[in-house]
């Protein structure tokens, strides 16, 4: 039975500083190590063992996986790196505390700007401390000014139809290891959540969520593994 496993990274620093993240490069807190491996734990007390591995260019995400594949045993499986994985890119927002935009802007603009399906934040400007267009990793990409979720969704679903699907549908069991919007965008058309609804859907930060699929390839329900 084909099986995907979603983790979403463990806590990073900028998670803690509660600072707008999306495409800068933030490592693992301490904390966030810590629930990377008890992921990987958890992953070999259920049994459910992943044979391929996708992650973002982030290395957050990478780290998070490398951790939980390190302790369940599943370090030497395959893993492919794409950018269509990365997180939403937040704009002018990165690296801004969450909390002094909300006074600058007011509560409400902010939670347009973090919730809204299609409204994305202010774009960044060419050139700022947060440009990522002359990082090597995003040669021959065109690095977004911003996004909004339902741009992530744009990005991520030709890459998990093209690339991850195909894998899964030969019987593997794939371990996606990525940010809270880029897995929104992979639950919301797995689980045909509504543009209204996945706005509010939480993934926490290193809990498995597994889906099943049948001979046809359909999802069944998802679920927390700690749960199953």
């Amino acid at each position: 039975m084909p099986t995907l496993i979603l983790v979403r990274h463990g806590q990073s620093q900028w998670n803690l500083e509660n600072r707008f993240t999306g495409w800068w490069d933030v490592d693992l807190t301490e904390k966030g190590v810590a629930e990377a491996i008890a992921a990987g734990e958890l992953l070999a007390e259920k049994g459910v063992l992943p044979t391929r591995a996708f992650t973002s260019l982030q290395v957050r995400a990478i780290k998070t996986l490398h951790l939980a594949l390190e302790a369940c045993g599943r370090l030497w499986i395959p893993e492919t790196k794409d950018w269509r994985l990365n997180e939403r890119h937040y704009g002018g927002l990165t690296g801004l505390d969450k909390q002094e935009t909300r006074e600058r802007h007011g509560d409400e603009q902010v939670h347009i700007w973090r919730r809204s399906f299609d409204t994305p934040p202010p774009v960044m400007e060419e050139g700022t401390d947060y440009d990522l267009a002359a990082d090597p990793r995003y040669a021959g990409i065109a690095v977004p000014r911003t996004e909004s979720l339902k741009l992530t969704i744009e990005r991520v679903l030709p890459y998990w139809e093209g690339e991850i699907l195909p894998v899964l549908a030969s019987g593997e069991t794939v371990i996606v290891s990525a940010h809270g919007n880029s897995l929104r965008a992979l639950v919301k058309h797995l689980s045909n959540i509504s543009d209204e609804d996945i706005t509010g859907l939480e993934i926490p930060t290193g809990q498995p969520i597994v889906y099943e699929f049948d001979a046809a390839m359909k999802p069944g329900e998802r679920h927390y593994l700690k749960d199953r």
